[in-house]
């Protein structure tokens, strides 16, 4: 194994089971995308031969890729694990969240209350989620162990120093912790650790004819759930760097059908794999502001 991914893994296999032997009752936020299935792969290494020690806990937008739920099934089928599903569609008929109108309509914010709402529901004290800190500026300030008021929110003020790798996971009642066990990885750690073992992925990420639109420079799949403005569809050879809820996940022109060739493109990128993302670009602040209000 190469030293550098060996020494990521066994970081992750280290949090992962501080994971299980701090908290009661854990949970992996599964989105369907490569970082929370690379979590799924860590946590398997972590605890074989044993049972597969985390419920899947996946946040449905009702506009998901049909790719991204028919592998998450799949998945969940192999590795024997218990898939717990919120439905965003839940919320707002029960009138929690508003559907937003207009072009840039998008599901993707109202998935906090729904997310807030099942940690409730299941009183989860710990949600491993698959966040980077390259990622994005707000990721950056995230620890290990992200510490969430019992309202479900976060405040960069009350998170605790991580020195020398000490995972502290007291947490008052009502509170609870998200988890970051590849936050130290980058997109290209993440695409040559799938390569290295093998992992199978959403046909997705891979190069693919598809009918889209552009958008504010943007390209995004022609879908039901994106208002589409009278904008030109056309078919073209595209794939995802990330997958999302499809009215505001964009897709990159490429020919990329096999994971060296993406590597290779990752590594010719000037723009991260969230510039593909429309709902961060709404401000500055984007996903600071959704991750004070409790999102992942």
């Amino acid at each position: 194994m190469n030293n550098h991914l060996k020494t990521l893994e066994e970081e992750s296999i280290y949090i992962l089971r501080e994971v299980a032997a701090q908290f009661e009752r854990p949970a992996l936020l599964f989105s369907g995308g490569k970082d929370s299935i690379t979590l799924v792969h860590l946590a398997r290494k972590a605890f074989f031969p044993a049972k597969f020690p985390f419920p899947l806990v996946h946040i449905d937008t009702g506009h998901n890729f049909e790719e991204t739920i028919v592998f998450r099934d799949w998945l969940v089928n192999k590795v024997g694990a218990q898939l717990i599903v919120g439905s965003v569609q839940d919320s707002i008929d029960q009138k929690k969240v508003a559907e937003e109108t207009g072009k840039y309509a998008s599901r993707n914010a109202l998935q906090t209350v729904t997310l807030l709402d099942t940690i409730e529901r299941n009183k989860f004290d710990a949600c491993i989620g698959g966040a980077r800190r390259d990622e994005e500026k707000a990721r950056a300030k995230e620890r290990i162990f992200s510490v969430r008021d019992d309202f479900g929110q976060w405040d960069p003020k009350r998170q605790r120093p991580e020195i020398w790798h000490h995972l502290n996971g007291m947490i008052n009642f009502g509170e609870n912790v998200r988890v970051f066990p590849i936050s130290n990885w980058t997109e290209l750690d993440v695409w040559s650790y799938i390569k290295q073992e093998n992992m199978d992925l959403p046909s997705i990420y891979f190069t693919h004819k598809r009918n889209v639109f552009e958008r504010d420079g943007l390209i995004f799949p022609a879908s039901p759930y994106i208002n589409m403005d009278g904008e030109d569809i056309f078919e073209t050879d595209v794939r995802f760097r990330t997958v999302g809820d499809m009215s505001c996940t964009a897709a990159v022109l490429s020919t990329a059908d096999n994971v060296d060739d993406i590597i290779t493109e990752i590594k010719a990128s000037t723009i991260s794999e969230r510039g593909a993302r429309f709902d961060d670009k709404r401000s500055e602040a984007a996903m600071e502001k959704r991750k004070l209000a409790g999102y992942f």
